[in-house]
């Protein structure tokens, strides 16, 4: 009697080998002269702490914080920034100066960070049912960090947001989906919609070529997970128009996907045009509900403004573009996360 195990799993791990080549040729740069090499992660000053101690764990994660030691209030916001395939949250961090501005402004930084035995290129396992599910896997995971960083920071719970790139973006939606309440806004930067992949082989073809609607409509695969939610944190979609890894298709059906799970008619949209590009919002009677931030002349990545005496266009980090908007000072405005005023002296 002869048994296929040995062949099926030989087949599985040529089709894993194949998928971890995929990924690396999608995620290689597109600009020339700027080497695919994963990003070398700089010290941050100060750096991020690491702690292992923070519950059952079960996606196999790491968590990593940016404490400030001044001008922190007694009960701080907490930013959660979710990283891209092939970064680190260094590399992220110190492209980006989330935590120069968490130091200016009294917040705390928290960075999930994924594993290379769990993904080979450290891409949050966005497409895995399993990973994204509530209250399993590499969700609960996060859920554990932010709970974790809650109970030991004294977090003011109203003002816990979170924002990710690429597969972070798919994990900030899927996040979203899961724990609506928890969150007080949410920054989806070219990612993809909930429910659009369920392998790593789909992932590819939809983040390619834009992930097809499911039976139902988009809406559908966050109604079923939450299908009693009737408030949603403000949502902000952030795309480069030209980028070539993650198909601008995708950002429109994310836009479908939040519209439809707030019962907002698309029509209702205001369009602006902006010196970096075009700006669409929808209102409530709560304010802006949804935002889609269309960014000119960028490819795959988190837009940042930087000096215009700065001459090269690479941040430190591939994936952090130059741009004439910056996703970080924004976001920060919109989750009204400001500097605190400075006393005026007495003349």
């Amino acid at each position: 009697m002869k048994f296929g195990f040995g062949k099926s799993l030989a087949q599985a791990l040529k089709s894993q080998k194949k998928f971890s080549r995929l990924i690396k040729k999608a995620f290689k740069p597109l600009r020339t002269g700027v080497k695919p090499a994963t990003p070398t992660p700089r010290a941050a000053k100060p750096a991020l702490v690491e702690t292992t101690a923070f519950g059952s764990n079960p996606g196999r994660l790491i968590m990593k914080t940016f404490v400030p030691t001044a001008r922190l209030p007694k009960s701080p916001a907490l930013v959660v920034v979710l990283h891209g395939c092939r970064q680190t949250p260094e590399s992220l961090d110190s492209a980006t100066g989330f935590s120069k501005h968490a130091k200016e402004r009294g917040f705390i930084l928290l960075y999930p960070e994924q594993r290379s035995a769990n993904n080979s290129q450290r891409c949050f396992n966005w497409f895995r049912p399993s990973a994204v599910a509530r209250d399993r896997g590499e969700m609960l995971s996060i859920k554990q960090m932010i709970e974790h960083a809650c109970e030991k920071h004294c977090i003011d719970r109203s003002r816990i947001f979170v924002a990710g790139l690429s597969a972070g973006g798919a994990m900030t939606a899927a996040l979203v989906a899961n724990y609506h309440s928890l969150f007080a806004g949410a920054a989806i930067i070219a990612g993809m919609p909930v429910g659009s992949a369920r392998d790593g082989m789909s992932a590819l073809r939809a983040m390619k070529s834009g992930a097809p609607p499911p039976p139902g409509g988009w809406g559908r695969p966050v109604t079923e997970i939450s299908s009693e939610v009737k408030a949603w944190p403000p949502i902000t979609i952030w795309q480069g128009i030209d980028d070539r890894t993650v198909n601008p298709l995708n950002a429109r059906a994310c836009i479908t996907q939040w519209l439809e799970v707030q019962g907002i008619d698309e029509s209702r949209g205001r369009t602006e045009e902006k010196p970096w590009g075009r700006l669409k919002s929808w209102r409530t009677p709560d304010g802006v509900k949804l935002a889609f931030y269309s960014v000119r002349n960028m490819a795959h990545g988190v837009p940042i403004k930087m000096p215009r005496a700065t001459k090269s266009r690479r941040s430190g980090d591939p994936y952090v573009i130059a741009a004439e908007i910056s996703a970080p000072a924004e976001l920060l405005r919109l989750w009204g996360l400001k500097r605190p005023m400075l006393q005026s002296k007495t003349l």
